[in-house]
């Protein structure tokens, strides 16, 4: 897809969804066979993979391939016998799905430990531009990281600024640019072509992060001319609850910029044990400690899945799920915040409602499990791999019924235990 990667038009549509047309839709889905390769609850419509995404069936048996064959029979051999090249071979996997070739994209640590290294390298690269520019709003970790950054380089400093002040805030002291490329809350999505000429022609770097995006919304991160980028595994990527994240430098900045945490793993020569540190070249300077080979097992079956698989039909089935549930919440004069434009948000949909903890609550009682988000968001995750049309169809249903009856109103939803 080109730089602007907008998915294919998909008009919203205004009038409901009858389970007749959902059951049609599924029976041309081009994605169809992908949900037979999810362990998905029989009684559960899960509305939240945009949080933490369904378990791969193929997952267990890899898990206990990597313990009991890989550590159990192998024992150490297992890191000359692929477990050391993991970061590498598995960050070439996630390539494709960015829009990065396979050696600009490593996996391990955290996607927060990653945004640390990349805000500091990214501040470190330039001593006369002092400034990280955010958006208030922004995911809090990312901002919670920032923070931390820019205490670790003298001078630097962070401004958080309104989504409409962002193209003011630019100039001549900005270092990085730091954007969500998909709202968590919104599903707002930033024109990444458009904001990364923004930032370049301010003289900053551009530094995205793809948690909320990857796996369901096409990127084109080298077609942006993008610099740097983070993102988690566990959403969209269904790699696992923790699994290892990824980090993207564009090849032109791999030996220029520096890591601030220099593990052995990003050393030069790692089992020459030397004294002092000797970064690697291109991305294996990025690394830092040893690869978490469990979850690594789990993440690399999880992306075996995306191999073929192409991002325009994710991105227009995300639109068709996303028009039935739109349609239902306005059918119930429900106040939708994200975009109706597909080119203009991500793979989740989200109504304001005074009352939002109590319905989501009142939902997962009902077998539909979705999110709900401060102070007022009910957020439902439309992930194109496993969910189905006539899934999407009765959930729109049980949200109507659980609305028009204030069937939400029972005291038991008004009792914050649990908020998924």
């Amino acid at each position: 897809m080109g730089r602007g990667q907008t998915p294919d038009p998909v008009l919203f549509r205004k009038e409901p969804v009858t389970l007749e047309d959902a059951r049609a839709l599924d029976a041309t889905d081009p994605l169809a066979a992908y949900r037979d390769k999810f362990a998905l609850p029989e009684d559960v419509i899960y509305l939240d993979g945009n949080s933490l995404g369904a378990l791969p069936k193929a997952t267990p048996a890899a898990l206990a391939d990597v313990a009991t064959r890989q550590w159990g029979n192998r024992l150490i051999r297992s890191w000359n016998e692929g477990w050391i090249e993991a970061p590498q071979r598995i960050g070439a996997k996630i390539a494709p799905l960015i829009g990065a070739a396979p050696d600009e994209v490593i996996i391990g640590d955290t996607t927060s430990t990653h945004l640390f290294k990349a805000l500091v390298a990214g501040l470190r690269s330039n001593p006369d531009r002092h400034t990280v520019i955010s958006e208030a709003g922004n995911f809090p970790t990312d901002l919670h990281i920032a923070e931390g950054a820019v205490a670790c380089v003298p001078g630097a400093r962070l401004k958080v600024v309104a989504r409409e002040n962002l193209a003011a805030a630019l100039d001549d002291d900005t270092a990085v640019l730091l954007l969500t490329h998909v709202h968590y809350k919104t599903s707002d999505r930033f024109d990444m072509a458009a904001w990364t000429a923004r930032a370049r022609d301010a003289g900053a770097l551009m530094l995205w992060d793809l948690s909320h995006s990857v796996g369901a919304v096409p990127i084109d991160l080298n077609g942006a001319n993008a610099d740097l980028a983070v993102g988690c595994t566990y959403k969209y990527l269904n790699g696992g609850p923790g699994a290892p994240a990824f980090l993207y430098v564009a090849k032109r900045w791999q030996d220029a910029l520096a890591s601030p945490l220099s593990g052995w793993m990003g050393h030069a020569a790692p089992f020459a044990f030397e004294d002092t540190y000797r970064p690697a070249l291109g991305m294996k300077r990025w690394l830092a400690g040893t690869p978490a080979m469990l979850s690594t097992g789990a993440l690399e079956t999880a992306l075996d899945l995306w191999a073929g698989i192409d991002q325009h039909a994710v991105a227009s089935k995300s639109a068709q799920l996303f028009d039935i549930l739109a349609a239902a919440g306005d059918a119930l004069g429900l106040d939708c915040v994200s975009p109706r434009d597909p080119a203009k948000r991500g793979s989740h949909i989200s109504f304001r409602h005074p009352h939002a903890y109590e319905i989501t609550q009142a939902l997962i009682a009902c077998g539909v499990i979705g999110d709900f988000r401060d102070p007022d968001i009910l957020r439902l995750g439309l992930t194109p791999l496993y969910l189905s049309h006539e899934d999407v169809w009765r959930a729109g249903k049980i949200l109507r019924d659980t609305v028009e009856t204030e069937s939400w109103r029972d005291p038991a939803y008004s009792q914050r235990l649990v908020v998924t």
